[in-house]
């Protein structure tokens, strides 16, 4: 598991890890114990160009379904297949193993308009 507190996050509750060459965008601890069991994960194409705030996919899990937003603009270059035939990774472990896709970003300033870690947990109250 990834430590959380370098991570980017939206009012959404996704979070947004930045490398050199992509973005990997998962939802947070609090979002899957809001949701239950993950049991399904709807997810977009690789190559499929996303706009920051826009639907990319969808988490079903026992409790509801909901929709992933993207925290930035971008490309998809890779979706997690291990959470395809796992998706209790996401319950699992969120912020490592439980990673939902990679996104070459297009704009690096919109990371300026996501939360940081001290943040997002005022956010949620935590």
């Amino acid at each position: 598991m990834q430590n959380p507190k370098h991570l980017l996050y939206t009012k959404e509750h996704e979070w947004a890890d930045y490398n050199d060459d992509y973005v990997s965008i998962g939802i947070t601890d609090y979002a899957q114990s809001q949701l239950g069991d993950v049991i399904f994960i709807e997810f977009p194409n690789i190559g499929q160009k996303i706009v920051a705030g826009s639907i990319f996919g969808e988490v079903e899990a026992v409790k509801t379904v909901s929709d992933l937003f993207s925290p930035i603009s971008g490309t998809i270059v890779e979706i997690n297949e291990n959470i395809e035939e796992n998706p209790n990774l996401i319950n699992d472990d969120p912020y490592g193993d439980g990673w939902i896709v990679r996104i070459k970003p297009s704009n690096l300033k919109e990371k300026e308009g996501l939360m940081d870690y001290l943040k997002y947990k005022e956010f949620v109250g935590q």
